[in-house]
């Protein structure tokens, strides 16, 4: 990831002569050293999965969240620094309520994920400022239904059926695609988000880790919560079965 010259990487505000950023692609490289973060829109619902990779014994479980909640009908997941990850989803928050405030009605995923978008690529303009190292997985149930974005660090934003950033992704991304995503429910999702994340795990022989995962579907009333411990610890179960008889 090195140019031919020298000093072009200095800065987010200087394209290399072949019209490359390298501020952006080192924090594309710091999403790609992070724990993997999936998100799947199935037909009544959005499942958040994440891989958080948990580097010293003295952490507190459940502590330094990776999913948070920006509005009560939308997540957030999020691949690279966590400190990044953090200040993106606190902005994400002002803006839903700046929404709130201005509309007096719940915010659209789309118009968050568009305002998120143009915060984020922003960090890509200054020499004063760095990129956010961070990828963003959003999802929601608003008035059109399921909705899932992905924002990558350069600012771009696109819409996915099913999405993973991070570590794994590749092999995330080829396991979301053998799955008939339009004909799952939110709890079959769950079930397949803890596979997946235990697989990618298993696949890069990473230190011990936590699984995260939330909903947003019928069962949780369309708000953005944590999966129920019951139907959590099933998936957990099921995931190390999967991992287990896979490699027998």
């Amino acid at each position: 990831m090195t140019s031919i010259g020298t000093g072009y990487d200095l800065s987010a505000s200087t394209y290399s002569p072949d019209g490359r950023i390298f501020q952006v692609e080192y924090a594309n490289k710091a999403v790609e050293n992070s724990g993997t973060a999936i998100g799947l829109k199935v037909k009544d619902g959005v499942v958040l999965a994440v891989e958080k990779l948990v580097h010293s014994k003295l952490l507190v479980p459940g502590a330094n969240r990776r999913i948070q909640t920006v509005d009560r009908h939308i997540g957030l997941a999020t691949a690279g620094l966590p400190a990044d990850g953090r200040t993106v989803a606190n902005r994400a928050r002002d803006e839903a309520a700046n929404h709130r405030d201005t509309y007096r009605s719940p915010p659209p995923l789309k118009t968050i994920a568009d305002r998120l978008g143009h915060f984020v690529q922003m960090y890509t303009l200054y020499s004063s400022v760095r990129p956010f190292g961070i990828s963003t997985i959003l999802g929601a149930v608003d008035k059109d239904g399921p909705a899932l974005y992905v924002i990558e660090p350069s600012g771009v934003f696109y819409g996915y059926h099913g999405a993973a950033v991070g570590k794994g992704r590749q092999l995330a991304k080829t396991e979301l695609e053998k799955l008939k995503l339009s004909e799952l429910t939110a709890r079959e999702a769950v079930m397949e988000a803890a596979r997946i994340i235990y697989l990618v795990h298993e696949d890069a022989k990473e230190k011990e880790f936590e699984l995260e995962m939330s909903w947003i579907g019928p069962e949780s009333n369309g708000h953005h919560v944590a999966v129920p411990k019951d139907l959590f610890d099933a998936a957990e179960a099921s995931a190390r079965e999967a991992l287990v008889s896979g490699l027998e």
